[in-house]
């Protein structure tokens, strides 16, 4: 069973989107195996988005990821980390088709609802940094 991480983002929590959210994912098959909510620290948020520290969006992407708690859930199942990213959608909101998370449920960034782990190395590398 392949493994990723998945990070719902502040507004889903404002929301109250979390269960519509997590449902698709056990719908299409996927098990959670661990969940928690909880309010990232600033360091955490850089070194989890550290590749994108060059670029002009990131102290905006890290003020957003702390400005309130997220869901943190480790998702399970066969081909986890592109099934979950299909479900997810386009990075862009404006550009993610209906029917996938961003494209329901996101309008604009850095506010795209969820995050997902792109590799089997990003997945185990993010697993670590907030499961341990």
């Amino acid at each position: 069973m392949e493994q990723t991480l998945v990070i719902l983002k502040p507004e889903i929590i404002a929301r109250g989107l979390v269960g519509r959210i997590l449902q698709r994912l056990e719908d299409k098959g996927l098990r959670i195996r661990d969940l928690v909510l909880k309010q990232l620290e600033r360091d955490t948020v850089e070194a989890h988005y550290a590749h994108h520290a060059s670029r002009p969006f990131f102290p905006d992407l890290v003020d957003y990821m702390i400005s309130g708690p997220v869901v943190l859930a480790v998702v399970e199942g066969p081909q986890a980390i592109a099934v979950v990213r299909n479900l997810c959608g386009h990075t862009n909101p404006a550009e993610a088709a209906p029917g996938t998370i961003r494209g329901d449920f996101s309008i604009e960034l850095p506010a795209n609802a969820i995050h997902a782990s792109d590799s089997p190395e990003a997945a185990q590398a993010e697993i670590q940094r907030f499961f341990g």
